[in-house]
C-alpha cells in the first residue's frame, strides 16, 4: 500500500567496491523469508554511526556503540529481522556478542570489528542458535551485488524493500555510494530512524565520515515521522570502504567534503521518504515545509506539531479539510511568542490561512481537491526569521491500527 513507491530496480544499484552482502533465510521469527543479513568489508573500511535515543536501547545498539568508540575499523556488519533483542537484560547483550565472535570466526576478523543490528518484536529472547546457524548459508552468499537481495532481507512490515544510487567524481575517478534502509512504522527519528546502512567506497577517515553520517542524518532520517515513536534499535550507518581509488578526505576542510556529503544526503533524502512513501497504513505522503522561523530548531518544532497530530492526519486521510487542525497544531508548537497573526498556510497553491485567519479567496472544494491528491505539499510561513526546513510524513489510516494490532500474529 506504498505511496508512489516501487521495489528498486536491482540493475540501478551500483556495486560499492569493497562491500559484499549475503542473505540467509535463518527462520528467526517466520520462515521461508531473508531475515538475516552479512555485510563484509574490505581490510581499511571505515564506520559511522548515529544511534537511537531511546534509553531502552537495544543489546546490539549498545554492543554496537562500543565497537564503534573503540576504532572505525570495521570489517563486518550483521542484521537479523523479526527479533530487536531489546528489554532482554545481560542475556541479550551476550547473544549480540556470540553473534559477533560467530561473524569474526567466519570473516577472518576480530569480534571487535562486527557490528551487529536487530530488528523486530521487543521484549523477546534473541534466537540466537538460529542466526548462528543461518550465518554460514550467509557466508556463502557473500558478493558485490546482491544489494537488492539485501534491501529485503532487512524488511518487518515494510511492504516494499528499500534502495538507492548514486554516483560522484572525486579526483576524476568515479565514486559509487549505495544504501538500504527498513522501516514502516515506530518512526520519529531522534537521531536517525529506523535501520539504515548506505556504504561508499571513498575513503574517509573516522572523524570525518562520523562528520558526514550525522550531517546525512540530520538532512533526511532525522525529518521524517510516521507515527511518533521512536524505536529502541535506531541505527543510521556510514561505510567508507576506500575501493574507488580516491585520495582519502581526512579534513572536512577538503574541497571534495562538498561533494561527497551532497551525494550522501541525496542517497539518505531518498530512502528516509521511501519509508514515509510505506509507512503503516499510509495512503499520502505529505511534506511539511515551515519557513519564516528564527531557528532551524524552532521550524522543525512547528513542522512535527503538524506531523504528528493525529487529527490531522486523519484529516489529510479522509481528505477533510478541516484546516484548523493545523493552525491549532501550530498554535500547540510551544512558541510562547509566536503572534498567530503573522502566521500564513498554503497546501499546494492553494492558500488556505492569510495573517493567521481564513483566506478571503480560500473555498473549502479547493481545500478538497488537494487533499484527494497522493502528494500534498503544507507550506507555512511563521514571520519571525529567516530559517526553514521540511519534514517529510503521512496520513493515519484505519490500516495502521490493524497492522499494529496484528503485529505479533
Amino acid at each position: 500500500m506504498a505511496v508512489n513507491l516501487r521495489a528498486p530496480d536491482p540493475a540501478s544499484l551500483r556495486v560499492v567496491a569493497g562491500v559484499e552482502l549475503g542473505w540467509a533465510e535463518a527462520g528467526i521469527r517466520k520462515t521461508n523469508r531473508k531475515d538475516l543479513l552479512l555485510i563484509r568489508l574490505a581490510p581499511g573500511a571505515t564506520a559511522a554511526g548515529v544511534f537511537t535515543q531511546n534509553r531502552f536501547r537495544a543489546a546490539p545498539v549498545v554492543v554496537c556503540r562500543e565497537h564503534l568508540a573503540r576504532s572505525p575499523a570495521v570489517r563486518a556488519l550483521v542484521i537479523n529481522t523479526g527479533n530487536a533483542n531489546a528489554g532482554t537484560g545481560p542475556a541479550g547483550i551476550e547473544h549480540a556478542r556470540a553473534t559477533c565472535a560467530e561473524v569474526a570466526r567466519l570473516c577472518g576478523t576480530t569480534p571487535q570489528q562486527v557490528l551487529p543490528f536487530s530488528t523486530g518484536v521487543i521484549l523477546e529472547p534473541l534466537p540466537v542458535d538460529r542466526v548462528l546457524a543461518g550465518l554460514p548459508q550467509a557466508f556463502a552468499r557473500l558478493a558485490p551485488g546482491h544489494w537488492a537481495e539485501a534491501a529485503e532481507a532487512i524488511m518487518t512490515t515494510d511492504t516494499v524493500p528499500k534502495a538507492a544510487s548514486r554516483e560522484v567524481a572525486l579526483d576524476g575517478k568515479r565514486v559509487n555510494i549505495t544504501g538500504i534502509a527498513k522501516g514502516a512504522g515506530m518512526i520519529r527519528p531522534d537521531m536517525a530512524t529506523m535501520l539504515g546502512f548506505v556504504a561508499t567506497d571513498a575513503a574517509v577517515a573516522g572523524p570525518v565520515l562520523q562528520a558526514l553520517t550525522r550531517e546525512a542524518a540530520d538532512r533526511s532520517f532525522n525529518r521524517i515521522t510516521v507515527d511518533g515513536d521512536t524505536s529502541t534499535n535506531d541505527s543510521f550507518v556510514v561505510i567508507a570502504s576506500a575501493g574507488s581509488g580516491a585520495a582519502p578526505i581526512v579534513s572536512r576542510d577538503d574541497p571534495r567534503y562538498a561533494a561527497l556529503a551532497a551525494a550522501l544526503a541525496e542517497v539518505s533524502a531518498s530512502l528516509a521518504q521511501a519509508i514515509v512513501r510505506d509507512g503503516e497504513g499510509a495512503t499520502k505522503f505529505i511534506e511539511i515545509r515551515v519557513e519564516g522561523a528564527r531557528g532551524v530548531d524552532e521550524a522543525a518544532r512547528v513542522a512535527y506539531a503538524i506531523a504528528h497530530s493525529p487529527l490531522v492526519k486523519t484529516a489529510f486521510f479522509a481528505s477533510d479539510p478541516n484546516l484548523g487542525r493545523i493552525l491549532a497544531a501550530i498554535g500547540n508548537a510551544g512558541i510562547a511568542d509566536l503572534d498567530a497573526a503573522r502566521v500564513q498556510l498554503f497546501l499546494n497553491d492553494v492558500w488556505v490561512a492569510r495573517d493567521g485567519g481564513r483566506h478571503p479567496a480560500y473555498r473549502e472544494e479547493d481545500g478538497v481537491r488537494v487533499m484527494q491528491g497522493t502528494e500534498i505539499l503544507v507550506r507555512v510561513q511563521l514571520g519571525r526569521g529567516n530559517a526553514d526546513t521540511t519534514v517529510w510524513t503521512c496520513d493515519l489510516s484505519h490500516d495502521y491500527v490493524s497492522i499494529n494490532a496484528d503485529y505479533r500474529s
